[in-house]
């Protein structure tokens, strides 16, 4: 059967010894108006000025996990805004933008190949492909990018599953979720800050 075709980043779905993820999410900073969007489901790394902003896909920074939605005072409403995305351009009016990041180093995450993924594949480390997001919905449309692989550390992340799902566990087509841990993530890499 083939695998549904659904962008949606990365997708909390446990943690790496198999326990619930229970919605655990830090607070973090987003620079007021910062020009870079941020969707549901991207990646997110720090910042020298202590802020965080979206990570590329295709990429080598330390990430510090997934992003999980914002709040900020709108300047243009003057109320308080709760929204899955972060859009870009926005200065609040006063205490700045609060990002909400799933930043647990053990977290699993469910994310969609945008190939054909093999048995094989499994435990190689992955780019992402460096897609925006949708504006309708506030959700990443990056997927696991198949055709950028390798050993090295610093690439995104770690497939170590397949997904249980029988609408997208089929390896003969494209499409199909995949379980990853974030690879490159700035609370393992061992004592270096910015």
């Amino acid at each position: 059967m083939a695998n549904q075709l659904e962008k949606f980043g990365l997708r909390p779905y446990r943690k790496l010894d198999g326990t619930p993820l229970a919605g655990a999410q830090n607070r973090y900073k987003v620079a007021d108006g910062s020009a870079t969007a941020i969707f549901q489901g991207d990646l997110v790394r720090p910042l020298t000025n202590g802020t965080v902003t979206r990570a590329a896909g295709n990429t080598s920074y330390a990430v510090v996990g997934v992003f999980n939605g914002c709040f900020y005072n709108d300047p243009t409403t003057q109320k308080p805004t709760y929204s899955n995305f972060y859009p870009g351009g926005i200065t609040p009016t006063q205490g700045g933008i609060t990002a909400f990041v799933v930043d647990d180093p053990d977290a699993v995450f469910l994310m969609n190949a945008d190939a054909v993924f093999a048995q094989a594949d499994l435990f190689t480390n992955y780019s992402l492909t460096a897609v925006t997001g949708n504006t309708t919905t506030g959700i990443s449309e990056c997927m696991l990018d198949v055709g950028v692989t390798g050993t090295a550390g610093t690439f995104a992340v770690q497939a170590i599953d397949i997904s249980q799902d029988p609408e997208n566990d089929d390896l003969t087509t494209s499409n199909a979720n995949i379980l990853v841990r974030i690879n490159n993530h700035f609370y393992r890499q061992g004592g270096t800050g910015l």
